[in-house]
């Protein structure tokens, strides 16, 4: 490490989020990797069953195959990271892989949060407005704003990701996390960190607080449609065309707002390990199992999937 003046040029950090761990990092090897393969699986059966089955070819499910896209891409930020080091044995990781893991990390994740937006728009266009919603959500308004999801993620990460990579560290290179992610990072910084603070704070708002207020308006005004439908069957087939998202929304939002809003004192390591789980690997993989549990339109399809196997694998024995 070079010394310049008052602050060390890092060449790799220390991830303190299981260094305390000296036994069973064995059993955390296998938990994580269990986690990320039914991540996997779960996500990428979720887009195949879109991409094959001619029934789940509407925007709902166009977005939610962007929903799965994105999990699948934000868990393989972290995960392998945290296999590799749990399996040697090793808590670091080098500056530039650190900032590339941030940047993947705060795309998908500010991407997710105005996709989940754009899908509450979804549900109260097809609930508030039926005779306009093949207008409303054509597939043409539904692939600009899938697209405007993915840049405006990817330009809020540049921009925290370049700020980042003019911070100065100290002496510090022990980063309380499991990962790289911007709040620890500014943690361990030395200098003045306030553009990268008022960042955080603006980005808040708008890819935060503002995607959160647009599922809430959207949901206002859904929940005042399903109000005044007269028929129990007919309130209850609306409400549920929307209970995942809304289980969705309140797991990614509530884990959120607690992993990059706490106080910066008053919380342990092992608190803030527990959150970042929660948060960037563990709600990856619930996503796919709401949708696919409490959805029969998913379930028929992998029915019909599954049958269109066997009859061909049938077929292929025969001949």
């Amino acid at each position: 490490m070079a010394e310049s003046s008052n602050w060390t040029q890092v060449t790799e950090f220390v991830l303190l989020g299981f260094s305390g761990i000296t036994q069973g990092q064995t059993y955390l090897f296998l938990v994580f990797l269990v986690i990320y393969l039914v991540t996997l699986l779960g996500n990428l059966t979720i887009v195949g069953l879109i991409l094959l089955d001619p029934s789940l070819h509407s925007p709902m499910y166009f977005f939610l195959s962007h929903l799965s896209c994105m999990d699948v891409c934000s868990s393989s930020v972290t995960v392998p990271n945290i296999l590799a080091n749990l399996l040697l044995h090793r808590h670091t990781i080098s500056y530039h892989p650190c900032l590339a893991q941030m940047f993947f990390l705060m795309a998908f994740s500010g991407s997710e949060c105005w996709l989940l937006a754009a899908m509450a728009y979804d549900r109260y266009a097809a609930i508030c407005k039926p005779l306009h919603y093949p207008h409303l959500m054509s597939m043409h308004v539904c692939v600009q704003l899938a697209t405007i999801v993915w840049i405006v993620g990817f330009i809020d990460s540049v921009v925290h990701t370049a700020l980042a990579s003019n911070l100065h560290f100290c002496g510090a290179f022990q980063i309380h996390h499991i990962f790289c992610d911007l709040p620890p990072l500014l943690k361990i910084a030395c200098g003045n960190k306030r553009v990268n603070e008022i960042t955080v704070h603006v980005a808040t708002i708008f890819m935060g607080l503002s995607p959160f207020l647009v599922v809430v308006i959207s949901y206002v005004y859904i929940l005042a449609s399903i109000l005044r439908i007269r028929s129990n069957t007919g309130r209850h087939k609306a409400f549920s065309t929307c209970t995942s998202h809304m289980i969705v929304v309140v797991l990614y939002f509530g884990n959120g707002l607690v992993n990059y809003n706490r106080p910066s004192a008053g919380y342990s390591l092992e608190v803030d390990t527990l959150i970042s789980t929660l948060y960037c690997i563990i709600t990856p993989m619930l996503n796919p199992l709401i949708y696919s549990l409490r959805n029969k339109e998913v379930k028929g399809a992998l029915r019909n999937v599954l049958e269109s196997q066997r009859k061909f694998c049938t077929s292929s024995r025969k001949q």
